[in-house]
């Protein structure tokens, strides 16, 4: 009898939204807006609720993507090792794959935080194709069947969802 092979999950976490009107002129430092920080928390806290938090995270080294990062993990209280990559900063679909193949294979659900346009652009090579398209804040889970993150290329995953922070903030399902 042949062994199944495993699942491997990759969450993909844009930043949420950032402040264009501050006075630093460096795109790396730019910090979350107040709408950005509410958005962040309120990810944290659905991805919590759905059981699906991950044992290992990514994020970018932007202090946008790394004030989520941190915003949602308190939120969460999510508990898990990350790591702070320069790699998905300013980078493109293949770089990323690239980080992703280089992950250990004893992780299952592995969480990226980063950037446009390379989210949507990930996403879409990774599942065989589509428009997908990365609000701020808004959170992907695409499974993988591979024997371990090595073997990950793009067109063999699946969407299995895409939520967008609009939906849980405002009205009857606010998790604020």
């Amino acid at each position: 009898m042949t062994q199944p092979i495993p699942t491997k999950h990759l969450l993909l976490f844009r930043h949420a939204k950032s402040d264009w009107g501050t006075a630093t002129e460096d795109d790396h430092a730019r910090p979350l807006t107040k709408r950005g920080i509410a958005a962040a928390r309120a990810m944290g806290r659905i991805l919590a609720a759905s059981g699906q938090m991950p044992d290992r995270i990514v994020t970018s080294s932007a202090v946008r993507a790394k004030t989520t990062l941190e915003l949602a993990r308190a939120a969460g209280k999510w508990k898990c090792p990350t790591e702070i990559s320069d790699a998905l900063y300013d980078t493109d679909a293949a770089a990323v794959l690239e980080e992703i193949r280089a992950l250990p294979k004893s992780a299952t659900t592995v969480l990226f935080v980063g950037h446009e346009p390379t989210w949507s652009e990930l996403a879409s090579f990774l599942i065989g194709g589509g428009n997908i398209r990365f609000p701020t804040a808004a959170l992907a889970r695409i499974d993988l069947i591979v024997p371990g993150w090595h073997a990950v290329t793009f067109g063999r995953g699946e969407l299995v969802w895409l939520l967008q922070p609009k939906f849980f903030t405002k009205g009857k399902f606010s998790l604020k």
